[in-house]
């Protein structure tokens, strides 16, 4: 089966879901940092076991919102102007979550040339899949007890000991990841609730974990064949409701067999390039899942 979908769109069509639009790749930048501030002020007027746990649980999903913010502009398929992109995947996504944007797109753009094969650099990320329910358990638990997120904080950590011999890149990305972070404390600190920023911290080290973990998941795992250059059976998309979108897929990432299929639609145009492929009959034969939950007792198995 063949995986060029160019052939099958026509010059209207494709140039429709190609089309970056400035104002919608704008509000989604807005509505993250919307509910980032939401958040805090939540836990500031309500400090009880519930509102902190909420709180955690979704700052963890806008932290994903960030790294998609990064993965479209590194695609340069969110805003028109690159200068835009580069800000957005720095100053107001990234580096609040010590991400460089050209480090990661090199592995990346790596993952879709390779994806298929066993040269994907991912291919570690879901090849054992499916899984045992009990193995896929004690990787969950690692994630909310933040055992795997600690070692990203000692990994970001141990950079600073050898700065000087990394890449200016990464240089500026460690730098820029202290102002942000810096400027949440002091932002915080002014608002009267410093001991929030423990927040930010602690859902980076579980919840955004877990929900990396879900969503690699959710992409590669467990799919027709995961070692078929066909991206229809080696890649998945999901269907999701509005609080899967919520905690684990912001932003229309679910949709992630149409970003393989052409990377260059912006996120907020892949919904509506499912749907035409649908329609053209791209996908007969190609099962969608239905939740987070039911795929994840798809690809694990036992007790």
């Amino acid at each position: 089966m063949a995986t060029n979908i160019r052939a099958l769109l026509n010059s209207e069509e494709l140039a429709r879901v190609t089309r970056k639009n400035d104002l919608r790749a704008a509000g989604i930048v807005l509505s993250d940092w919307s509910m980032v501030i939401g958040l805090f002020a939540l836990a500031a007027a309500f400090p009880n076991p519930v509102t902190i746990l909420f709180t955690v649980l979704l700052l963890g999903g806008r932290q994903m919102a960030f790294g998609v913010l990064v993965h479209e502009t590194g695609h340069q398929s969110f805003f028109t102007s690159r200068r835009a992109n580069d800000f957005v995947a720095t100053w107001l996504s990234g580096y609040w979550v010590f991400s460089d944007k050209d480090a990661y797109m090199k592995g990346h753009l790596m993952h879709h040339k390779d994806c298929g094969t066993v040269d994907d650099p991912d291919l570690k990320n879901f090849d054992a899949y499916p899984v045992s329910r009990t193995g896929f358990k004690r990787k969950v638990l690692r994630d909310i007890t933040g055992k795997i997120g600690w070692r990203r904080v000692v990994s970001i950590g141990r950079s600073f000991y050898r700065f000087n011999q990394l890449k200016p890149g990464l240089r500026k990305m460690l730098v820029g990841g202290v102002i942000c972070n810096t400027t949440l404390f002091l932002a915080l600190y002014l608002a009267g609730s410093p001991g929030l920023y423990a927040l930010w911290v602690i859902a980076f080290m579980t919840s955004h974990m877990l929900i990396t973990r879900v969503r690699q998941v959710a992409e590669h795992a467990a799919v027709p064949d995961h070692l078929d250059t066909d991206i229809r059976l080696n890649t998945r998309t999901l269907y999701i409701n509005w609080l899967e979108a919520l905690l684990v897929a912001p932003h229309g990432l679910n949709f992630h067999l149409e970003h393989h299929l052409m990377a260059s639609v912006p996120i907020y145009r892949l919904k509506e390039l499912h749907h035409i492929l649908l329609d053209k009959g791209y996908y007969d034969g190609i099962e969608f899942p239905e939740g987070y939950l039911g795929l994840l007792r798809k690809v694990t198995y036992g007790t």
